[in-house]
C-alpha cells in the first residue's frame, strides 16, 4: 500500500465513524507510515578504516532492457572519508564526489503556552580545517554543488532576504532581497539556479491541538508559491501556487505545513510533494502552470532525499525490506523496474551505482539506532561512514545530514 492509499484509507475509516479528522491527522499518518516502513530490521555492516578505497563488481542496470555484469576491474574506485567512531561527526565525511557539507540538530522550542517552533542548529564544514563548526545564525541552509557556497535564511521565518554564504570564509558574500517571504531553499543540480519556497507564516510553527499530547504542525499550510532565482544575478520572478482543496474537508486536499519545492534535474520544472494527491506529487513549469509528471520524473518520491542518479537513469525509491530486512528500492526512471539495495533510507547518490543511506547494524533491534553507510547496487558490501545516532524516535534531537556534490 502506498503513502496516498494509506492516508486515504485511514481518513475514510475515521469518516465512517462520523468523527472528523482533527488537525495534524494526515501528517501523523504519514509520519507513522515512515516509521513503520523502517521497522523490519537487520543489516549487513562491514567495519572500515577512517579513510578507505572501495572497489566492487556489481550488476549494471540497463534501463530495464537487460543487465550485464561489470567486472571488478572496470568499476571505478570510490575514495571514502569515513568516521565510524563519530556521531555526530567532527571531521569530513565523504564518498567519491559526494560530501557531508553540513548537518543540523532539530529541536522543538516552546514560544508560548500553545505555540512552538521546530528549530535547526547547524554545523557547517570548515573548508580549511575539514571539521564541522556550529552556527546558530541560520534557520535554513542549502549547499550548492562544489560545497563552496550555501544559500541561507536567518532565524525568523519566513525571511525577506536570502544570503549567499561563502563557505571558505564563513561570511555572507551578498544578499538577495525577495518580494515574497521565503521559508525554504534548494539549488538546481548545476548550482546555477535557486528555488525559494514562499510562505505567509513560518512553516516550522507548531501548535497545540485538541486531544494531542505533543506539538502538531499548523494547518492549513501557508505556502504561497515559489521563486526561481538566477544565482549569479539574483534575479527571478515569483509564481503563485494555490493550495487547492478545502482545508475543512479531510478528503479535499492536504499539504504539510512545510512542503518545499525543488527543481527537477534538468531545471525545466518545479515540483513538490502532495500527500493527498493521486500520485503524491505535483509538477509545474517555471511559469507556474501545473503539468503532468515528466516521463523520467514520474517515480520521484518527495520524502526520499537521494532523488535521481547523476546520469538520470535511476531514481532512489521507498523502503523495500524484501531480500534484506533493511533495504530500499532503486527504480529505473524509464521503465519503473525495481532493484533492491541495502539501506533503510537513501540519502544521496555517489556516482551512478552507489548511495549513502541510513541503516542499522547487523542484528540491530532499534530501528532508530542508525549510522550513515555506503551501499552499492548489486553488492552485499555495506561500508559504515559514521557512528550510530542516538535516540529512539524520529526526532529526539538527533543530527540530520546535508549532502552536496564536492
Amino acid at each position: 500500500m502506498n503513502v496516498e492509499e494509506l492516508v486515504r484509507d485511514a481518513l475514510r475509516e475515521q469518516a465512517a465513524e462520523q468523527s472528523p479528522a482533527r488537525p495534524g491527522f494526515a501528517d501523523r499518518v504519514l509520519a507513522a507510515r515512515r516509521r513503520r516502513r523502517t521497522r523490519r530490521i537487520a543489516a549487513v555492516a562491514v567495519a572500515t578504516a577512517a579513510v578507505v578505497a572501495v572497489a566492487v563488481g556489481v550488476p549494471m542496470l540497463d534501463s530495464g532492457r537487460g543487465t550485464d555484469v561489470r567486472p571488478a576491474d572496470v568499476v571505478p574506485k570510490t575514495e571514502v572519508n569515513a568516521r565510524p567512531d563519530q556521531s555526530p561527526p567532527r571531521e569530513l565525511i565523504s564518498a567519491g564526489n559526494t560530501g557531508l557539507a553540513a548537518y543540523f540538530v532539530p529541536k522543538t522550542v516552546k514560544k508560548t503556552a500553545d505555540s512552538a517552533v521546530y528549530e535547526r542548529t547547524y554545523w557547517l564544514l570548515d573548508q580549511k580545517t575539514g571539521r564541522y563548526e556550529k552556527t546558530t545564525r541560520w534557520s535554513w541552509v542549502a549547499v550548492a554543488p562544489g560545497m563552496k557556497t550555501a544559500a541561507v535564511l536567518e532565524q525568523d521565518l519566513p525571511a525577506s532576504r536570502i544570503g549567499l554564504l561563502d563557505l571558505t570564509t564563513g561570511k555572507v558574500a551578498r544578499w538577495i532581497r525577495v518580494d515574497h517571504p521565503v521559508g525554504g531553499l534548494a539549488f538546481s543540480r548545476d548550482g546555477r539556479k535557486l528555488v525559494a519556497t514562499t510562505y505567509d507564516e513560518n512553516p516550522d510553527l507548531r501548535v497545540k491541538t485538541e486531544g494531542s499530547d505533543g506539538w502538531d504542525q499548523k494547518e492549513p499550510s501557508s505556502r504561497t508559491g515559489f521563486q526561481v532565482l538566477d544565482v549569479a544575478s539574483g534575479k527571478g520572478s515569483w509564481t503563485e501556487v494555490k493550495l487547492g482543496g478545502d482545508p475543512e474537508d479531510p478528503m479535499g486536499g492536504f499539504l504539510n505545513s512545510r512542503q518545499d519545492f525543488a527543481l527537477t534535474a534538468d531545471g525545466r520544472h518545479v515540483w513538490s510533494g502532495n500527500p493527498m494527491g493521486d500520485i503524491g506529487k505535483q509538477f509545474y513549469d517555471l511559469s507556474g502552470a501545473e503539468v503532468s509528471a515528466p516521463a523520467n520524473d514520474k517515480y520521484l518520491e518527495w520524502y526520499v532525499d537521494a532523488g535521481k542518479s547523476p546520469d538520470g537513469r535511476l531514481v532512489a525509491g521507498d523502503f523495500a525490506g524484501e531480500k534484506w530486512k533493511t533495504s530500499s528500492w532503486v527504480v529505473d526512471a524509464a521503465t519503473g523496474k525495481k532493484t533492491e539495495v541495502h539501506g533503510q533510507q537513501l540519502l544521496a547518490w555517489v556516482g551512478n551505482m552507489s548511495l549513502i543511506a541510513w541503516d542499522i547494524a547487523k542484528g540491530g533491534k532499534n530501528e532508530f539506532h542508525q549510522r550513515l553507510v555506503l551501499v552499492t547496487i548489486g553488492s552485499d558490501k555495506v561500508v559504515p561512514l559514521s557512528g550510530f545516532r542516538k535516540g529512539n524516535d524520529g526526532d529526539a534531537g538527533r543530527w540530520e545530514p546535508v549532502f552536496a556534490e564536492r
